[in-house]
């Protein structure tokens, strides 16, 4: 019953959508208002999720870029350098049975950096390990590593902002770039992608441990930001990951997946990730609203011939598919531009800021469920003004 109840009203509700194009094209300028008020809602509502999904992004862009089966962190390491452990931790761990090898991966912050032609100062990210082991995942970086046995070379980000300077370009164009970091001169001898964001700074540089040492000390060696671990191939990941932490002091072990999870946990502790939520949710409030003007309006202009349409046969239910049908199509028209104005916007402030804001799919639909769910509810306000369609008051 409830079943055939449904299908009735979804009939109805299909019926209706010539009536519901008629009322919504017959005062156009209101169908404009309505079309740029659902936009300007899509386009907060995009803008506040492609922040969030870029905030994610930059805490995991990391983690996700290594390879190893587990990953070693000093226990009270909150994110990735934040603090690190004594080099001879990963010696202990890579006695632990099941252990192929362990390779330090060193972070810091070098500055200044300047290239040749710049007066001005910059702190660059820097990570180092030794190139003949693998511990990134980055294509590029897999194939030169080899140069970076070179001293004083270094792969330079070709997404760091543009103070750091036209390095991708000139690197292009002469093959070699010669900047300062540290105050010693080095030779940018390639180009990655990793992208910088609000965890991993405004430019990345990836180097061999013997140049780290050129520019930090000897001293800088013996504090491990992650150890990479690689494990035997019939190797029992946990029972190892368990070996590790039981045996040696103050060294927490993670998998690559709980390394991510643990940078995302990370993110739930500061204040952006709640207030880029709260944005998309005042988006969504602010659509809600502006549907419900436009819809209550309608409402409220054609009330008699609602009246007249209840007297001569028409139910509720087939005049609350006009209302639903009217917020479907106010939700796919308004959306269309609204898609449209977001798009434009990624692009320009990715290209502005050298930030990977990037409109994938999983936003897309996001937003477009949550324009739907926006206009139904408004749709499902608004209707209650039908009530108040009296035939007995037209006649």
């Amino acid at each position: 019953m409830k079943v055939s109840g449904f299908k009735s009203f979804l009939d109805k509700f299909v019926d209706q959508r010539p009536l519901a194009i008629a009322q919504l094209s017959h005062q156009k300028v209101r169908l404009t208002v309505a079309m740029g008020g659902i936009a300007f809602a899509n386009v907060l509502i995009f803008m506040q999720l492609g922040f969030l999904s870029l905030f994610s992004g930059g805490a995991t862009a990391l983690p996700k870029s290594m390879k190893g089966d587990l990953f070693l962190l000093n226990s009270t390491t909150e994110f990735i350098g934040s603090n690190g452990f004594d080099l001879i931790r990963l010696y202990q761990a890579a006695g632990i049975k099941g252990v192929t090898n362990t390779t330090p991966v060193y972070t810091s912050t070098g500055t200044p950096w300047a290239y040749s032609q710049q007066k001005k100062s910059f702190e660059a990210r820097v990570y180092a390990f030794n190139p003949s082991q693998q511990v990134f995942s980055i294509p590029e970086v897999i194939k030169q590593q080899s140069l970076l046995n070179i001293p004083n070379s270094v792969l330079f980000d070709r997404m760091a902002k543009p103070d750091f300077g036209p390095i991708p370009r000139l690197f292009t164009n002469k093959g070699n770039v010669t900047a300062v970091l540290n105050n010693r001169r080095i030779s940018v001898i390639g180009l990655f992608n990793l992208g910088n964001s609000f965890f991993l700074g405004s430019g990345n540089l990836i180097m061999s441990e013997a140049t780290y040492t050129n520019l930090f000390g000897q001293s800088a060696l013996n504090q491990v930001s992650i150890g990479v671990v690689n494990l035997e191939n019939n190797a029992d990941i946990k029972a190892v990951k368990k070996a590790i932490e039981a045996n040696v002091p103050g060294i927490k072990a993670y998998t690559h997946e709980e390394l991510i999870r643990k940078e995302l946990k990370f993110q739930e502790t500061t204040a952006v990730g709640p207030i880029f939520s709260f944005g998309a949710i005042m988006g969504f409030i602010v659509g809600v609203v502006i549907v419900y003007q436009v819809l209550y309006a309608d409402v409220n202009d054609h009330l008699a011939e609602y009246a007249t349409l209840k007297a001569i046969g028409y139910s509720d239910i087939a005049l609350l598919g006009v209302i639903f049908s009217e917020a479907i199509i106010l939700a796919v028209l308004g959306f269309l531009p609204g898609f449209a104005v977001s798009f434009w916007m990624y692009g320009f402030l990715g290209n502005l800021t050298r930030l990977e804001l990037i409109m994938n799919a999983e936003i897309v639909a996001t937003v477009f469920i949550l324009t739907i769910v926006m206009c139904v509810m408004s749709a499902a306000i608004a209707s209650g003004k039908l009530r108040s369609a009296d035939p007995a008051d037209v006649f």
